[in-house]
């Protein structure tokens, strides 16, 4: 068991000087949501706007000095930066070209490094709200579209459940050549980078919007990911700060709605569709999760949770309804092994199911690709 302390963090952090300030990190009250759970540390260091793109030595340095500490496993830093009162106000991001995005800076700070630009095409997958399977959905999706001889990528985006490092059967550390740049996870096929491969899985992240903001850029800023065909965002549950400013931030192609057939989850789906709207993200489509439910045993069919609610709604909303997945142990049991059905059960009817739907998205996104502007002469 590690015998390292919060109060023996903040003292190895004390030993950290701001080059601009003269004094440590800690007397200048920069250092935010130091998190402790059997010898892995995570903290984030609010620093002002303006400043962010010129401090990565910092974030570095502060990591090294807590990694020193005797007990300590692994130390995960973020910058945020939280816009202080009376500064200028943040330009919203312009639009830019798939896998060349970057956040608009405000006045006087200097452009960042762009993120994650050898992606071709970035999908999101999101619900309304949790507990619909859109993870189980977006890793089998993601392996679906790798049977395509794509190069894919997965970002697990939701910081506070982090469960895809799991559903991939992979554990560890990222390793760094450089100290700077994180090499991607793989498995299956697939690169793949969480915060859960940073923090124990066990330990809750009590980190406040711009804290994880900031943690989801530099997974996508600080890692080799290389060149992809796609990378698939599995969005955090329900349409708030992080969702809004990830939308914003990152050149996403379009998303994928994921939803449960009942009334309440339609609402929440509704809702996360409007959502993408306001932000000028093509909606791709619903799937329609735990659709129904077949026996084993006796083959009598039961829906559950109703069925057929997203496929009317999206008929409503004027979007395309993609597909149905059933609710079936073998989709559990596989993703809970780090197996799912896409790789365990290849010829199941289930996983033909995620692969047909994977087919229709990249049959989406390369119809965007050849789509050219229309010159109408008068």
């Amino acid at each position: 068991m590690s015998g390292v302390s919060e109060k023996d963090i903040l003292g190895a952090l004390a030993r950290v000087i701001d080059p601009d300030k003269g004094k440590d990190i800690v007397a200048l009250g920069m250092i935010q949501g130091v998190q402790l759970r059997e010898g892995h540390v995570a903290f984030a260091i609010e620093v002002d706007r303006a400043r962010a793109p010129n401090l990565e030595p910092l974030r570095r340095q502060a990591e090294k000095a807590v990694e020193a500490l005797p007990g300590v496993l692994s130390v995960t830093a973020v910058l945020t930066a939280e816009k202080a009162q009376g500064a200028a106000p943040v330009r919203a991001p312009q639009a830019a070209a798939p896998g060349h995005a970057h956040p608009a800076p405000g006045r006087g700070q200097a452009p960042q490094k762009p993120l994650a630009p050898g992606v071709k095409f970035f999908i999101a997958v999101a619900s309304g709200k949790g507990g619909v399977g859109k993870s189980t959905t977006a890793v089998n999706l993601a392996l679906g579209l790798e049977s395509l001889g794509l190069k894919i990528g997965v970002l697990d985006a939701d910081i506070y459940g982090p469960s895809v490092p799991r559903m991939l059967g992979i554990s560890g550390k990222p390793a760094t050549a450089d100290g700077k740049i994180l090499e991607p996870m793989r498995a299956h096929g697939i690169k793949c980078m969480s915060i859960g491969f940073l923090v124990p899985e066990d330990t809750p992240m009590i980190w406040r919007g711009p804290m994880v903001m900031s943690a989801l850029q530099q997974m996508l800023r600080d890692v080799n990911w290389g060149e992809l065909d796609v990378m698939v965002v599995d969005m955090p549950p329900g349409t708030g700060d992080a969702q809004l400013t990830m939308a914003q931030q990152v050149p996403l192609a379009g998303a994928v709605i994921v939803s449960t057939p009942q009334d309440i989850a339609l609402l929440d789906a509704r809702r996360g569709l409007a959502m993408f709207k306001k932000v000028d993200v093509p909606v791709l489509g619903f799937i329609e999760n735990m659709s129904y439910f077949k026996c084993p045993h006796c083959g009598e069919r039961s829906d559950i949770f109703s069925h057929g609610g997203a496929h009317l709604e999206a008929d409503k909303l004027g979007v395309e309804f993609l597909g149905e997945v059933p609710l079936d142990i073998a989709i559990r049991e596989t993703s809970d092994a780090g197996t799912p059905i896409v790789i365990a059960q290849p010829q199941s009817e289930h996983a033909q199911v995620y692969r047909r739907i994977a087919t229709r998205i990249w049959e989406m996104l390369g119809a965007k690709q050849r789509a050219a502007p229309k010159i109408v002469v008068e």
